[in-house]
Protein backbone atom coordinates (compact mmCIF):
# COMPACT_ATOMS: atom_id res chain seq x y z
CA UNK A 1 0.00 0.00 0.00
CA UNK A 2 1.39 3.38 -1.25
CA UNK A 3 2.39 5.98 1.81
CA UNK A 4 -0.30 8.09 0.63
CA UNK A 5 -2.89 5.40 1.33
CA UNK A 6 -1.63 5.44 4.62
CA UNK A 7 -1.53 9.33 5.42
CA UNK A 8 -5.19 9.22 4.34
CA UNK A 9 -6.61 6.51 6.52
CA UNK A 10 -4.25 7.81 9.30
CA UNK A 11 -6.48 11.25 8.29
CA UNK A 12 -9.33 9.37 8.68
CA UNK A 13 -8.87 8.17 11.97
CA UNK A 14 -7.22 10.99 13.36
CA UNK A 15 -10.99 12.44 13.11
CA UNK A 16 -10.50 14.33 9.86
CA UNK A 17 -13.94 13.47 8.02
CA UNK A 18 -13.77 12.59 4.04
CA UNK A 19 -15.79 15.29 3.04
CA UNK A 20 -13.48 18.18 4.80
CA UNK A 21 -10.34 16.02 3.48
CA UNK A 22 -12.11 16.38 -0.18
CA UNK A 23 -12.56 20.22 0.70
CA UNK A 24 -8.90 20.44 1.09
CA UNK A 25 -8.31 18.30 -2.36
CA UNK A 26 -10.57 20.73 -3.75
CA UNK A 27 -9.07 24.00 -2.62
CA UNK A 28 -5.72 22.67 -3.46
CA UNK A 29 -6.39 21.87 -6.78
CA UNK A 30 -8.21 25.59 -7.57
CA UNK A 31 -5.18 27.42 -5.97
CA UNK A 32 -3.31 25.11 -8.11
CA UNK A 33 -5.46 26.33 -11.47
CA UNK A 34 -5.33 30.35 -10.47
CA UNK A 35 -1.74 30.57 -10.00
CA UNK A 36 -0.77 31.02 -13.59
CA UNK A 37 -4.34 33.21 -13.92
CA UNK A 38 -2.97 34.99 -11.17
CA UNK A 39 0.18 35.52 -12.64
CA UNK A 40 -1.01 36.07 -16.42
CA UNK A 41 -3.64 38.50 -15.00
CA UNK A 42 -0.81 40.65 -13.17
CA UNK A 43 1.34 40.72 -16.66
CA UNK A 44 -1.48 41.66 -19.17
CA UNK A 45 -4.37 42.45 -17.33
CA UNK A 46 -6.33 41.86 -20.74
CA UNK A 47 -5.59 38.32 -20.43
CA UNK A 48 -8.98 38.02 -18.06
CA UNK A 49 -11.28 39.27 -20.71
CA UNK A 50 -9.14 36.97 -23.76
CA UNK A 51 -9.79 33.92 -20.97
CA UNK A 52 -13.44 34.57 -20.42
CA UNK A 53 -13.92 34.97 -24.24
CA UNK A 54 -12.19 32.06 -25.45
CA UNK A 55 -14.31 29.66 -22.73
CA UNK A 56 -17.37 31.14 -23.74
CA UNK A 57 -16.25 30.28 -27.73
CA UNK A 58 -15.71 26.70 -26.32
CA UNK A 59 -11.39 26.41 -25.97
CA UNK A 60 -10.49 24.46 -22.82
CA UNK A 61 -9.48 27.22 -20.16
CA UNK A 62 -6.76 24.92 -18.97
CA UNK A 63 -5.42 25.40 -22.46
CA UNK A 64 -5.84 28.47 -22.97
CA UNK A 65 -4.33 29.52 -19.44
CA UNK A 66 -0.98 27.17 -20.19
CA UNK A 67 -0.47 28.69 -24.18
CA UNK A 68 -0.57 32.29 -22.87
CA UNK A 69 1.87 31.61 -19.58
CA UNK A 70 4.15 30.30 -22.87
CA UNK A 71 3.93 33.02 -24.40
CA UNK A 72 4.81 35.37 -21.49
CA UNK A 73 7.49 33.65 -20.70
CA UNK A 74 9.23 33.70 -24.08
CA UNK A 75 7.98 37.11 -25.10
CA UNK A 76 7.62 39.43 -21.81
CA UNK A 77 4.68 40.49 -19.83
CA UNK A 78 4.52 44.36 -22.66
CA UNK A 79 4.50 42.25 -25.70
CA UNK A 80 1.74 39.84 -24.47
CA UNK A 81 -0.39 42.84 -23.16
CA UNK A 82 -0.04 44.69 -26.03
CA UNK A 83 -0.25 41.58 -28.30
CA UNK A 84 -3.40 39.96 -25.89
CA UNK A 85 -4.58 43.91 -26.69
CA UNK A 86 -4.52 43.85 -30.38
CA UNK A 87 -5.99 40.21 -30.53
CA UNK A 88 -9.47 41.39 -28.86
CA UNK A 89 -9.82 44.08 -30.76
CA UNK A 90 -9.48 42.03 -33.79
CA UNK A 91 -12.38 39.91 -31.96
CA UNK A 92 -9.81 36.88 -32.31
CA UNK A 93 -9.71 35.88 -28.60
CA UNK A 94 -7.96 32.69 -29.07
CA UNK A 95 -3.73 31.92 -28.31
CA UNK A 96 -3.20 31.60 -31.47
CA UNK A 97 -4.08 35.09 -32.25
CA UNK A 98 -1.62 36.70 -29.83
CA UNK A 99 0.68 34.08 -30.80
CA UNK A 100 0.40 35.71 -34.84
CA UNK A 101 0.28 39.26 -33.67
CA UNK A 102 3.43 38.10 -31.14
CA UNK A 103 5.51 36.80 -33.83
CA UNK A 104 4.89 39.78 -36.35
CA UNK A 105 5.95 42.51 -34.26
CA UNK A 106 9.34 40.35 -33.25
CA UNK A 107 9.68 40.22 -37.40
CA UNK A 108 8.96 43.88 -37.75
CA UNK A 109 11.74 44.27 -34.85
CA UNK A 110 14.04 41.86 -36.83
CA UNK A 111 14.61 39.85 -33.98
CA UNK A 112 15.00 35.66 -33.53
CA UNK A 113 12.30 34.01 -32.24
CA UNK A 114 12.63 32.75 -28.55
CA UNK A 115 14.23 29.81 -28.02
CA UNK A 116 13.37 27.60 -24.95
CA UNK A 117 15.97 26.16 -23.11
CA UNK A 118 15.74 23.14 -21.59
CA UNK A 119 17.63 21.77 -19.08
CA UNK A 120 17.87 18.36 -17.16
CA UNK A 121 16.78 18.24 -13.76
CA UNK A 122 20.30 16.67 -12.44
CA UNK A 123 22.17 18.40 -10.59
CA UNK A 124 25.86 17.51 -11.68
CA UNK A 125 24.25 19.00 -15.21
CA UNK A 126 22.75 22.44 -13.92
CA UNK A 127 26.08 23.08 -11.82
CA UNK A 128 28.68 22.21 -13.95
CA UNK A 129 31.43 24.74 -14.44
CA UNK A 130 32.37 25.58 -17.80
CA UNK A 131 36.13 26.68 -18.05
CA UNK A 132 36.48 28.32 -21.47
CA UNK A 133 39.52 27.49 -23.44
CA UNK A 134 42.32 29.75 -24.19
CA UNK A 135 42.23 31.73 -27.05
CA UNK A 136 45.51 32.94 -27.70
CA UNK A 137 46.59 30.83 -30.56
CA UNK A 138 44.26 32.55 -32.76
CA UNK A 139 46.16 35.76 -31.62
CA UNK A 140 48.74 34.59 -34.20
CA UNK A 141 46.55 34.24 -37.19
CA UNK A 142 45.83 37.23 -37.26
CA UNK A 143 49.72 39.40 -38.33
CA UNK A 144 48.38 42.34 -38.44
CA UNK A 145 47.31 42.90 -35.24
CA UNK A 146 50.05 41.65 -34.00
CA UNK A 147 52.81 43.42 -35.71
CA UNK A 148 50.55 46.69 -34.16
CA UNK A 149 51.12 45.68 -30.95
CA UNK A 150 54.66 44.39 -31.22
CA UNK A 151 56.48 46.25 -33.81
CA UNK A 152 57.79 44.78 -36.48
CA UNK A 153 55.94 42.59 -38.94
CA UNK A 154 56.61 38.51 -37.81
CA UNK A 155 55.15 35.57 -39.70
CA UNK A 156 52.09 34.15 -37.90
CA UNK A 157 52.57 30.70 -36.54
CA UNK A 158 49.27 28.47 -37.37
CA UNK A 159 49.16 25.64 -34.88
CA UNK A 160 49.70 22.39 -36.22
CA UNK A 161 51.00 23.53 -39.45
CA UNK A 162 54.31 21.41 -40.49
CA UNK A 163 54.98 23.24 -44.31
CA UNK A 164 58.68 23.31 -44.19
Amino acid sequence: MSPVCNRWRLQLKSGLSSRHIKALIDYKHRAREHSGQDRLSHAAPGSVELLELAVQRGHRPGTVLSLLTGMLDDYGAGELACAIDEALQEQAPHPNAVRQVLERRREQRNQPPPLAITLPDNPKAKNAVVRPASLACYDQLNPKSIADEEGPETTPVIPGDSHD
